[in-house]
């Protein structure tokens, strides 16, 4: 028998009121986005574990990811009751180069996420991504609202990098990138790009599409030997060291929503 059907087969606890959503359309929230907000798992592998019949609602298990739930219901995983997160939690990351940004890795390559384990309760993710080479400044929270508000392209906030190359870079790369280049049908376009020295460049970007410094960078023959991002909006790295994370201050919150206010 599989763990689902032996799951389905569980006899329901007599002394538990029957769930109260009773699968409702209009009362209470997904269950599936209940157990998200728990911290249990992402809602699309919160809805594998519904349907793996790991869950229960008032002692009876439940397979249906709509299902609706309201906070007079017990749910419980695995038979461990859960319940949603109250905490919101924000987290700046000095991300090492070679992890990788996603909260899980086929390849089984260490993740940024794992740097934070065992200091939070509450399950986070990261805001935007770094590639596995760059390193610096990478966000975490458990706040979706603010995740969607800061990650959206519309948000306006400054992300600042320092890259440094093996030799010294072409002249003309700084003023094309920060009057805007076409590469392969992309355009690429840096908010500002000051030359520091012959092989080290400061970057401000604000949509930032996927490695566009790098392929900026391969575009003029400049290999980078190093690249972090010690910016993000109002949240300077400073002197954080790599692998070392802390709380972002009530202040930086703040000020990194009025930053996507003032450009929504």
């Amino acid at each position: 028998m599989s763990r689902r059907t032996a799951a389905l087969n569980l006899p329901a606890d007599p002394s538990c009121p029957p769930p109260s959503a009773a699968g409702g359309e209009s009362s209470g929230i997904r269950l599936q986005v209940y157990l998200a907000h728990a911290g249990v798992a992402s809602r699309r592998t919160s809805g594998a574990v519904i349907l793996d019949g790991r869950v229960q609602v008032n002692g009876r298990p439940v397979t249906d990811k709509g299902f609706r739930v309201t906070p007079a219901d017990t749910v419980c995983v695995d038979g461990k009751p859960v319940f949603p997160e109250q905490a919101k939690r924000y987290v700046l990351l000095n991300k090492p180069a070679g992890v990788v940004s996603t909260n899980a890795d086929e390849q089984g390559r260490r993740t940024a996420v794992s740097l934070l384990a065992g200091a939070y309760r509450e399950r986070l993710y990261n805001i935007g991504r770094l590639d596995m080479y760059s390193e610096g400044a990478l966000l975490f929270t458990n706040d979706g609202g603010f995740a969607r508000q800061i990650s959206h392209p519309s948000s306006g906030i400054e992300k600042e990098y320092l890259a440094v190359t093996f030799r010294p870079c072409d002249p003309g790369l700084a003023p094309a990138f920060q009057q805007g280049i076409e590469i392969d049908g992309t355009f690429y376009q840096a908010r500002r790009v000051l030359q520091l020295s012959a092989r080290c460049l400061n970057i401000i970007l604000i949509e930032g599409k996927n490695r566009e410094i790098r392929r900026v960078f391969d575009f003029f023959g400049a290999r980078i030997k190093k690249l972090q991002r010690i910016r993000i909006g109002c949240v300077r790295l400073g002197d954080l060291p790599s692998g070392a994370f802390r709380d972002l201050t009530a202040e930086e919150i703040d000020g990194l929503r009025r930053e996507c206010e003032r450009q929504s």
